[in-house]
């Protein structure tokens, strides 16, 4: 939502030199506003005030003066004080030969050297017999001290406002991180007086500053970092600290804020006494593992409960979700209600619709997807209306507004990164005290858990059911690709099936990546018609079919975008080739990798790169071969890309926190979550001097929807 659309009764007048356009800082004219767009803006949310104060600086430099040309390091910026002795222009006719100035002071000398600059621009900076103070890096070329184009050349009075330690910001191009610096300064002056927010016990325990004077601290540092020992991390200093933990504690109290409005939303008893639960159990043709059977037993006591349930069940690929979601869904069916599974694509609504079926016994299943004939649909909808239907599983369908239960008790949404919070309640606002159960085969890092999805109880499931065959892993270099076909060659004699995934669907100029379409072709010079070929650019039918021919067997070899990331299950399928492994991330190369394996021979995947590979791309392929833990792979795929990108923030809604870090202040983040949920306790109406602040807090991270729930009931 714009600055001009967000309502303005929900934010406090005191934030409002916050959330003023960034534009309207001095030194911001028509050339400089679209980069400032282009930085800090989004198309629907041009740039404020409050976004350029949260682009803080990524490190600083040191404005050391030296005493001597003599004693200056080389390889480390410095600023030395100079006189202008000479000039060598390049001889004519010598192509792009630099400019040289010689300089020096009492105890040596020192070429500076500029690369395709004017002669008179150099001489204008550089006056001949002129005191300067030159900052920059020094170099030793041929045996001479040299420094090619200073950051800084400056006189006497400039020298004086020089600061200490210059920030260094994330720029782009036309906006340096000098003038990013100056317009940082600016927005500090626009910084209003605002409440402390923060526990005075706990500020005072970790030494923290006022929050106006962390950001400022953070933008006009005084001290450099100390020197680190080769590998260490630098520790984060205190204003860094305050600051990350106070958007830490504002994600923290929404969720706690929304968690707490469910919590008082009336539930129903949506568990009966046990017998379906117990007959589909008795009739599963595997045993439950102790994860699942811990799960069952969590779920079964919030439906049995006069709270509304909202779990997370959380479990690797082949763990065993859907056969806990489907004895969640008879514990409704047990009390006589309904209950609804929705998955984001068809191909996966009817694949969960096929393997509950088996497994339902008497249960009344019934599929419903966007793609239903008119008559068919009727009929549908009319049943579950007249609850003649006990399981309805579908796609996006299922909100809609047509859709009419008779008693919906149960909702189980699948992959819920795939799907908005307003979907997913969207669906349970289809009945009366709907319980809400999301699965996810993504394992998420514990600390994503807190930030993601805070607002729910959580179930994982750890351990894989038996008789699951363990997954080689090898790496491959692309240079031995003929080596790898005809081995397929070999696979399909002994009667397996393939997958062959490629990161594009068609030929880029700027990427350098083999594309569907291209391997499709390859592979079919050599296999023929046993080849087939899924892309997301595909027709919806089109791509349903061309998985039922790979899953019929009628094609042996799969060729794919990650399409089939998630959830499509092929048991004969046991090789998985991932074509620049190298280029994609560990948690989507697990997820690709859990495609095979599930079945009763053993499989491959093989991880086909392009070398050399760089420091992470290496650690996230040997990450990959070391292991099948999915909750171990995320947790290092987090560490190795940060939240942003594990997130993303598209898929999952959520954006990247700005100041915090969730590796290095994994800790802060448990401390934000228990001084949160003790503060719902406590004041639940935000009414106490400290509610009153933190809700300056909330619409300050931009967290005002949480506010809007005190009211909500």
């Amino acid at each position: 939502m714009t600055d001009d659309a967000r309502p303005a009764l929900l934010r406090p007048t005191i934030l409002d030199p916050l959330f003023a356009p960034a534009r309207t800082l001095p030194g911001i004219g028509p050339k400089m506003a679209p980069m400032i767009e282009r930085l800090l803006g989004t198309p629907e949310q041009p740039a404020r005030i409050v976004d350029l104060l949260f682009h803080l600086p990524q490190g600083g430099v040191v404005r050391k003066l030296l005493g001597s040309i003599a004693e200056a390091p080389p390889g480390e910026p410095v600023t030395l004080g100079v006189t202008v002795t000479g000039y060598r222009p390049p001889q004519a006719g010598a192509g792009k030969r630099p400019y040289r100035v010689l300089v020096e002071d009492a105890t040596g000398d020192i070429t500076l050297v500029f690369f395709g600059m004017p002669g008179s621009r150099v001489e204008k900076m550089l006056p001949l017999g002129a005191h300067r103070y030159i900052t920059g890096r020094i170099d030793l070329y041929d045996g001479h001290r040299q420094m090619v184009h200073p950051s800084r050349i400056i006189d006497e009075a400039a020298l004086a406002a020089l600061p200490a330690v210059e920030p260094i910001y994330g720029a782009t191009e036309g906006l340096t991180s000098r003038a990013i610096s100056k317009l940082a300064h600016a927005a500090l002056e626009r910084l209003p007086v605002l409440p402390e927010w923060q526990d005075p016990a706990w500020l005072a325990q970790q030494n923290w500053p006022a929050f106006a004077d962390a950001l400022r601290a953070e933008h006009r540092p005084e001290n450099a970092p100390p020197p680190l020992a080769e590998g260490a991390t630098a520790p984060r200093p205190p204003a860094r600290q305050r600051l990350a933990y106070d958007e830490l504690l504002a994600s923290q109290f929404a969720l706690a804020l929304l968690r707490a409005r469910n919590r008082r939303s009336p539930g129903r008893a949506n568990a009966g006494d046990g017998h379906l639960v117990q007959r589909i159990e008795a009739a599963l043709p595997f045993g439950l593992t102790g994860a699942q059977r811990r799960a069952v037993t969590e779920i079964r006591a919030d439906l049995a409960s006069d709270r509304r349930m909202l779990r997370l069940l959380q479990g690797d690929v082949g763990s065993g979700k859907t056969a806990v979601a489907l004895l969640a869904m008879a514990s409704a069916i047990e009390v006589g209600r309904q209950a609804a599974l929705m998955a984001p694509t068809e191909i996966l609504a009817r694949q969960h619709f096929e393997r509950l079926g088996p497994m339902a016994g008497t249960l009344r299943l019934r599929l419903l997807t966007g793609r239903d004939r008119a008559a068919e649909r009727r009929a549908t909808l009319a049943d579950l209306a007249a609850g003649t239907i006990d399981i309805v599983v579908g796609t996006h369908a299922l909100f809609q507004d047509s859709v009419v239960f008779r008693d919906l008790g149960v909702a189980v949404v699948d992959e819920q990164h795939r799907f908005g919070v307003h979907q997913r309640l969207a669906l349970g606002a289809k009945g009366q005290a709907v319980d809400i159960l999301v699965m996810t085969a993504t394992p998420i890092p514990r600390t994503l858990a807190l930030t993601c999805f805070g607002d729910m109880d959580v179930s994982v499931l750890d351990e894989k059911p038996a008789g699951r065959q363990p997954i080689v892993t090898r790496l491959v270099s692309t240079e031995r690709l003929d080596e790898v076909v005809a081995g397929l060659g070999r696979a399909l004699a002994a009667g397996d099936r393939v997958y062959w995934i490629c990161p594009l669907v068609a030929e880029s100029e700027f990427v350098d990546l083999a594309a569907a379409e291209e391997r499709f072709a390859d592979l079919r010079h050599s296999f023929g018609d046993a080849v087939g070929l899924i892309h997301g650019k595909m027709p919806g039918p089109d791509k349903d079919a061309a998985m039922e021919r790979f899953a019929r067997g009628e094609t042996r070899i799969l060729v794919s975008t990650t399409v089939v990331e998630v959830g499509v299950d092929v048991p004969e399928a046991t090789i998985m080739v991932i074509e620049h492994a190298e280029r994609f991330g560990l948690a989507q190369l697990h997820q690709l990798r859990g495609r095979v394996g599930r079945g009763a021979k053993a499989s491959t995947c093989l991880l086909l790169y392009r070398g050399p590979l760089g420091q992470v791309s290496r650690a996230r392929l040997e990450m990959m071969r070391e292991t099948e833990d999915g909750f171990r792979i995320a947790e290092e795929d987090l560490r190795l890309r940060g939240e942003g990108e594990v997130l993303g923030t598209r898929q999952s809604g959520m954006a990247a926190f700005r100041l915090a870090n969730l590796e290095s202040d994994a800790a802060l983040l448990q401390v934000a979550r228990d001084d949160a949920q003790l503060m719902v306790q406590r004041d639940p109406g935000l009414a106490s001097p400290r509610g009153q602040a933190l809700r300056v807090l909330l619409y300050l991270f931009e967290r005002d929807a949480a506010i809007r729930l005190l009211g909500a009931g």
